[in-house]
């Protein structure tokens, strides 16, 4: 009898501990139909009720001198609830994933070396991409600065994004330039001094963004944003750090006197075009 209950306790102990860790580890979530796109949702949060999914397939990011167009898709995804004040609360997504660490080519790369606009386009490429696979080409990854899963200081405002009016999501960022001769430790901004990119479907500096067209489901608990157009043009860009790495020293005023850091607000801009998913999060629960 003895023994009988010493297995039964045991049971139960190894249960209990693995209920607790598959919530203080993220259990798995597999939406299904149209809420399969929410799959990262921060479901393991009993008072999310919202899920966000964002594709931006097309932008680009000038930064003093440089302007890096946005070549390969950057995903945002994650949930939020309101809060007691009324306010939005952003949750990262449950892998971490937040904002998809996603290398874009800088054009001519560190030396600004670029083909001249009268060569032929095919020749042009040609050349240009043999300059971005060298020493001197360079990418540019666009990083959340500060935690990416959990609370998040990203400010997400729908209703600024349907207004068209302030800002309708705000983002502290990073950006990190990689090559052989930077190393990978470069960075223009930092977790404690970071880029904060104030995106508005209004107007910012000489820039004018959308809110794109809105297509919801028939029971209006799947809201789809196509088109839409997030601008920012007056941001600050600090100074870069830790470039070159031991000669860091030598070759961090290099990279900032060539892409023209630390810049002033009018001096910079971005834009994200692409669409934008909100689903209401007891559905993406119910799809399961």
């Amino acid at each position: 009898m003895r023994l009988k209950k010493f297995i039964v306790s045991g049971l139960v102990a190894v249960v209990g501990a693995l209920a607790f860790a598959s919530v203080s580890f993220g259990a798995s979530h597999h939406p299904t139909g149209e809420w399969e796109r929410f799959n990262e949702c921060p479901l393991n949060r009993t008072s999310i009720e919202w899920c966000v999914d964002s594709v931006s397939s097309n932008g680009a990011f000038t930064i003093g001198k440089k302007t890096v167009p946005l070549v390969n898709p950057v995903t945002l995804q994650g949930g939020y609830e309101e809060t007691a004040e009324g306010g939005v609360a952003f949750y990262g997504a449950e892998n971490g994933n937040t904002l998809s660490k996603t290398a874009q080519p800088v054009p001519g790369g560190l030396l600004g070396v670029t083909a001249p606009t009268w060569w032929p386009q095919s020749i042009q490429n040609w050349f240009n991409n043999l300059i971005n696979e060298g020493f001197t080409g360079v990418s540019a990854t666009v990083e959340l600065a500060g935690p990416t899963s959990g609370l998040t200081a990203i400010d997400l405002n729908p209703n600024a994004l349907l207004e068209q009016k302030g800002t309708a999501l705000g983002l502290p960022v990073k950006i990190h330039l990689q090559n052989a001769i930077l190393g990978s430790s470069c960075y223009l901004g930092s977790s404690s001094k970071p880029v904060n990119l104030q995106f508005t479907t209004g107007t910012s500096g000489s820039l004018s963004g959308s809110a794109g067209v809105l297509t919801p489901n028939e029971a209006f608990t799947l809201l789809t944003f196509n088109g839409g157009k997030f601008v920012d043009g007056t941001y600050s860009a600090p100074g870069t750090n830790g470039c070159g790495g031991i000669f860091s020293l030598f070759v961090n005023p290099l990279v900032e006197s060539i892409l023209g850091v630390p810049a002033g607000s009018g001096k910079n801009s971005a834009f994200l075009e692409g669409a934008l998913s909100i689903g209401e999060a007891a559905q993406v629960r119910a799809s399961e």
